[in-house]
């Protein structure tokens, strides 16, 4: 009689397993970030400041290309690890609720943003009348980490936890925690862009009080991307989480009608945020047909701990590491 024997599951089903359990378009950027870092070491490339976001270089030879070059180029092995380790929870989570197209869209929006909030706060600063701080528009800015500030102020938006642990050691606010984030990272590690995260946090918060509202299509606007032939193939991966069912106005997290003027955004602002908050500790499975959370997944990640690491100052520019 055959006995009944529990066996674990080797490492590499593990691993297996769990890049399976990663959407499709969190995975692709982990792949894509992977792949150009090692690219870069493979061929002796580390002309950082070529392509990091240099905020005289975008001034003086308007090279708007540097917004998104500077987003998915690393300058270390630990800067993309970690980076990519932070990505996994915090994009899986928001590319569940919101889709994989819809959040493609997202990240481009706040990639742009968080250029736009660092070029405006390094001339502003580095050209007050007071105490002038010109270094700020030669710095280097580098790495994923902008967009992912921005993504732990929406999951923490959405996920609507009232403290946060940070590395373990000990919880705070989750209304502080990307800035208590902000503060530990610029304390504990060298080269790292104070304003290149700031500038993230802040795309995050505007973001999340809607203030992207106005230049975010409708759901029938991804439906109808999803549907053409060029996404066909990846339509039909099981990873790709497709933006269905969602509010009809098309707002990711915060919304409203069609028809409601601009005044009255900022007074159901909250309510209108409240209800695209999931309850995070639930024994209860929401049903597929709540339109509040688009897409086929349902299940919440969670993102605590991310750590950057330290890159090496370019010979004629301050480099450092927006992550």
């Amino acid at each position: 009689m055959r006995s009944n024997i529990v066996t674990e599951s080797g490492l590499p089903t593990r691993l297996g397993q769990w890049w399976e359990s990663i959407p499709f378009l969190t995975s692709a950027i982990v792949i894509v970030c992977g792949s150009i870092y090692l690219a870069c070491l493979f061929v002796g490339y580390d002309s950082f400041s070529e392509i990091c976001f240099l905020p005289s270089a975008v001034i003086s030879h308007f090279q708007l290309y540097r917004i998104f070059t500077s987003v998915v180029f690393h300058g270390s092995l630990l800067h993309v690890f970690f980076n990519m380790l932070a990505l996994v929870p915090l994009g899986s989570e928001l590319e569940r609720i919101m889709g994989s197209v819809r959040l493609m869209h997202v990240i481009v929006i706040l990639a742009t943003s968080n250029a736009l909030f660092h070029l405006f706060i390094a001339l502003l600063i580095a050209h007050n009348p007071f105490r002038p701080y010109e270094y700020l528009m030669n710095e280097c800015a580098i790495g994923f980490s902008g967009v992912l500030f921005s993504m732990i102020v929406m999951e923490t938006s959405l996920s609507g936890v009232q403290s946060r642990s940070v590395f373990g050691l000990f919880n705070v606010p989750a209304k502080w925690y990307a800035w208590i984030l902000l503060v530990v990272f610029q304390l504990l590690m060298k080269n790292v862009s104070l304003l290149g995260h700031l500038c993230g946090i802040l795309s995050g918060f505007a973001y999340t009080y809607g203030l992207f509202n106005y230049i975010l299509p409708g759901s029938s606007f991804y439906s109808t991307i999803e549907s053409s032939s060029l996404l066909s193939t990846c339509v039909r991966r099981p990873k790709l989480i497709l933006c269905t069912g969602g509010n009809l106005s098309g707002y990711i997290p915060t919304h409203t009608s069609p028809n409601t003027s601009p005044s009255s955004l900022s007074g159901n602002l909250w309510r209108n945020l409240s209800s695209w908050i999931p309850g995070r500790e639930t024994t209860t499975v929401q049903s597929a047909q709540d339109s509040r959370f688009p897409g086929r997944g349902r299940t919440l990640l969670s993102s605590d701990n991310q750590a950057p690491s330290a890159l090496s100052s370019d010979s004629s520019l301050q480099a450092v590491k927006c992550g």
